[in-house]
């Protein structure tokens, strides 16, 4: 009979994952561009995050995203002018 105040201990395996290659743990789950991102981190605050954030905007891009991006926004809101039927004379006198 057992000694009812003592626990019973749980069992321990020696488990390695099958397509483990080695490289840190097997376990961790993470994003794969979290090491190319500074806005990923564990600090906390509001502020610290807004921070990271505007640094990222500082840091040179790439040029051809934003004429790509501004073209994009641009083709948009003259499609939205287009099917409103907006009528750009008001802009120009006669």
């Amino acid at each position: 009979m057992r000694n009812p105040l003592k626990l019973r201990k749980n069992r321990s395996f020696d488990y390695s994952p099958r397509f483990y290659k080695g490289e840190g743990s097997p376990y961790k789950l993470e994003h794969k561009f979290d090491q190319f991102r500074t806005t990923a981190d564990s600090n906390r605050g509001l502020k610290r995050k807004f921070s990271n954030a505007v640094d990222d905007l500082k840091r040179e891009g790439d040029k051809n995203m934003r004429i790509r991006l501004l073209v994009i926004i641009l083709i948009l809101i003259l499609g939205f002018l287009f099917i409103i039927d907006f009528d750009l004379s008001i802009f120009f006198t006669t």
